[in-house]
């Protein structure tokens, strides 16, 4: 088979597309053959060579991935037949695979999916639209509210802007440029501001009010998020997750940076240290205490929480995608361009759910 695989740690460029043994499903497995894989942050940040949350760093070399969808082409001992055949999709756990035409899974997590929700839009349901749901399980979104969506043209942001106006509030999609303003418009956001402007709030308050906002869903973090809070009124919630304002990115370079090459990691030099760390201060975020001096209730993501409860929060994403409820925002690339698609994917040149097809 095709595969991609990570024989060192470091920048995009060090994924290679070349070929691999057929993984073989042990017992209580199947085999898919990949019709589209998810690319996920928390892969980028694991190809770099730095450990996020409970994962570990993976041993090299690996074929880095964790969320497919396809078809079932092959048991393994004592695997239930009836898989054969069928259209699924799952999250591999903390085992990778992904990047490949085939994967093999544990049947026990596999989620059969309906003939007309796409491979693409499973992929992102699976990982993204579980994550969303999760993050919705500490919202409770009324009629008429005013919801602010950071990224709202990334893929958890498409879909909590969709989701928000699936129950009647008044959704404002910050996204940053023209193109993705335009996205965040065609989701449905009521007003959508770009973020790259200096008086992106002020069209905020010019729009609704001095702190109107009910509900802020925010994936980025940093500046971005310390500028929409101030748009929070009293008894608001603070939804953050994600962080992704904390990976490496072209203007926010991270504790690495690569080299002229484009392949070994070097270590920035003491300016860009210090400038680094003096963004990072002014990045900050009030504590809780502040926030609740404000009215301003601050909701992290429950991890064990999602952990916990992994099965019912995608049986929730993919039944709300199967009904037309929520469509995931999908931006694809070709296996063979894994490289591409992390570059695009860390310098916010992507919108919604980044997805390999082979």
């Amino acid at each position: 088979m095709h595969a991609v695989r990570l024989h060192s740690f470091g920048p995009a460029g060090n994924l290679t597309y070349e070929t691999a043994p057929d993984p073989q499903p042990s017992p209580g497995q199947v085999r898919i053959a990949v019709a589209a894989a998810g690319v996920h942050l928390l892969d980028a940040t694991l190809r770099a060579g730095r450990a996020l949350g409970p994962l570990p760093l993976p041993e090299l070399p690996t074929i880095p991935g964790r969320e497919v969808a396809g078809t079932v082409e092959a048991l393994g001992e004592g695997t239930d037949g009836s898989w054969l055949g069928r259209r699924v999709a799952v999250h591999l756990g903390p085992v990778p695979g992904g990047y490949a035409e085939l994967a093999v899974a544990d049947a026990a997590a596999l989620q059969p999916l309906p003939d007309h929700l796409s491979f693409p839009a499973a992929v992102a349901m699976i990982g993204t639209g579980r994550t969303v749901m999760g993050v919705l399980r500490r919202a409770h979104i009324e009629p008429g509210d005013v919801v602010l969506v950071l990224s709202a043209a990334g893929g958890m942001g498409a879909l909590l802007t969709q989701y928000a106006k699936h129950r009647g509030a008044r959704v404002i999609g910050a996204a940053g440029g023209p193109a993705k303003v335009a996205t965040a418009e065609g989701l449905g956001a009521d007003l959508a501001v770009d973020y790259t402007r200096p008086d992106w709030a002020d069209r905020v308050r010019a729009a609704y009010g001095e702190r109107p906002v009910r509900h802020l869903f925010d994936g980025p973090g940093g500046r971005l998020a310390r500028t929409a809070l101030g748009l929070l009124a009293r008894g608001s919630t603070h939804y953050a997750y994600g962080g992704s304002s904390s990976l490496l990115t072209d203007d926010e370079p991270a504790r690495d940076k690569p080299s002229r090459d484009g392949r070994a990691w070097e270590k920035p030099s003491r300016d860009e240290r210090a400038a680094h760390d003096e963004r990072a201060a002014e990045e900050e975020l009030p504590t809780e205490a502040e926030l609740a001096a404000l009215g301003i209730t601050r909701r992290p993501l429950d991890a064990p929480f999602m952990q916990a409860h992994k099965r019912e929060l995608e049986d929730e994403s993919l039944g709300l995608a199967a009904k037309g409820v929520l469509t995931p925002l999908i931006h694809t690339f070709p296996l063979a361009e894994t490289a591409q698609a992390h570059h695009a994917l860390e310098t916010r040149a992507t919108s919604g759910k980044v997805t390999l097809v082979p």
